[in-house]
């Protein structure tokens, strides 16, 4: 049975690096890969800790020794997510990444959900993807400049989403309390600090609803939309994560009866929008 710990990961993703490539003496080397030493030196962590550590002494490293490790064994996001569960057992925080695209075949995903809107967001809720629908339903992100193309700031400073929201106040806190939750879950607060920061500055809503503390799941639910095309229309939205790049999360707007899929339907059909994304990235 293969070694299932910590210190055996360690050992077999150290024996799978080539000593050469690293810049590395390859002569006399009994077994393949990298000296214990090595790793420590590129983890600028002691030869002494390191070995311990593969040898299941010395305790439960620190997140930053697991990141020094991941970087120095050359890991890819998830094996460093696989590491961080042996040494601590939970996944390591999510890393914040500048808006950006996404890849085409999400993008295509996206655009695959013809009458149901659908965006992808990052961990400080810049909207990076969206598709057709989204854009005649929700907001043409296209006609933004990137810097705007936030969740929090078009909710509570762009006025279309006050008159689009038929429950705007509530919609508003309880969005803050998701984003709150979102942030600290993903260990990106400090990331979100100008965000909250600004948003306090320029609207006293987010203030007093930052201020009370909330936080909310954002689960299932349905939000009531009076769409300047449509009228009043119900779409019910899920979250879902995406494999691969947990700074990103997807948002799905479903219509919640085939009548008012079709309505959906010939409005983009009516209405040229612009489609999904920048340059994916």
């Amino acid at each position: 049975m293969s070694d299932t710990s910590l210190g055996g990961y360690l050992r077999e993703r150290r024996g799978r690096l080539d000593p050469a490539a690293l810049g590395f003496a390859p002569a006399r080397r009994r077994t393949p890969g990298l000296r214990r030493e090595e790793v420590a030196a590129r983890a600028h962590i002691s030869a002494t800790w390191y070995a311990w550590l593969e040898q299941g002494r010395g305790g439960a490293p620190s997140a930053d020794v697991l990141d020094r490790l991941a970087r120095a064994l050359m890991l890819t996001e998830v094996e460093r997510e696989h590491l961080f569960l042996l040494g601590l057992g939970r996944l390591p925080d999510v890393r914040y990444r500048p808006a950006g695209g996404v890849t085409p075949r999400l993008q295509r995903v996206l655009d695959a959900m013809d009458t149901s809107p659908a965006l992808i967001r990052n961990v400080i809720w810049d909207v990076v993807a969206w598709n057709r629908a989204a854009a005649a339903m929700l907001t043409d992100y296209s006609r933004l400049p990137p810097e705007e193309r936030n969740v929090l700031r078009l909710i509570f400073l762009d006025p279309r989403s006050r008159a689009m929201n038929r429950d705007w106040e509530g919609v508003a806190r309880f969005v803050v309390g998701v984003f709150r939750a979102d942030a600290a879950r993903a260990g990106a607060v400090a990331s979100a600090a100008p965000l909250v920061e600004e948003l306090r500055q320029r609207s006293p809503e987010f203030a007093a609803f930052w201020d009370d503390g909330d936080v909310q799941g954002f689960g299932e639910g349905v939000k009531h939309l009076r769409h300047p095309v449509l009228g009043e229309i119900a779409i019910e939205y899920s979250a879902f994560a995406v494999d691969g790049r947990p700074d990103l999360s997807m948002l799905v707007y479903n219509p919640t009866s085939r009548e008012d899929a079709e309505r959906i339907r010939s409005l983009l059909g009516a209405t040229p929008v612009s489609d999904g994304a920048e340059s994916p990235a």
